[in-house]
């Protein structure tokens, strides 16, 4: 089962996911697509605020904020980790779980970065945002960073998400019933 969508303007099959008996979700990963990554990014950034510094969390969404950033002068970005790295330190963390992670994780961020953020103006990225797991975790890393959270932003809002008004997003990515219809 798959399910077809338009995004940035190009069409893409979203193979369906059982997540529960009851729950299908449209599986989206821009690895491996540099078209729909550009195209994204591009898209994004007509309708980005103002902002000093990007952040995500790895890995899914690294090669759009990576794009995001060329696009915008080269800037530099902040990916949270899921695991510590030797060469980083004073390590602030943040628990997460995600809809499509079969258990808690926690992202990483270093405290370099941090520094970076602190009094900075910060729009956290993601692929997709589903349930505000994610989302969650990076706000309360920007937030011990003291960083100043100007914007959240998304290719797809999945489900409850895009009836949000503090994220923006390109496409409304529906929920699945196991048949494969809309719920």
């Amino acid at each position: 089962m798959e399910h077809k969508m338009k995004i940035a303007g190009l069409e893409r099959s979203l193979p369906l996911c059982k997540v529960n008996d009851n729950l299908y979700i449209g599986a989206f990963v821009i690895f491996g697509d540099p078209e729909l990554t550009t195209a994204s990014a591009t898209e994004l950034l007509k309708k980005a605020p103002d902002y000093d510094y990007l952040i995500t969390a790895e890995a899914k969404s690294i090669p759009l904020i990576h794009e995001m950033a060329r696009q915008n002068g080269n800037q530099r970005y902040v990916v949270a980790r899921k695991y510590p790295k030797l060469y980083m330190q004073d390590i602030f963390t943040a628990k997460v779980h995600s809809i499509t992670t079969d258990k808690e994780q926690t992202l990483y961020l270093d405290g370099h970065d941090a520094e970076l953020m602190r009094g900075k103006r910060i729009v956290i990225v993601d692929d997709v945002i589903s349930t505000g797991e994610s989302l969650h975790a990076l706000e309360e890393l920007v937030n011990m960073a003291g960083g100043n959270i100007v914007g959240r932003m998304a290719i797809l809002a999945e489900g409850d998400a895009a009836k949000r008004d503090d994220i923006i997003f390109l496409e409304e990515l529906p929920l699945f019933n196991p048949d494969g219809s809309i719920k």
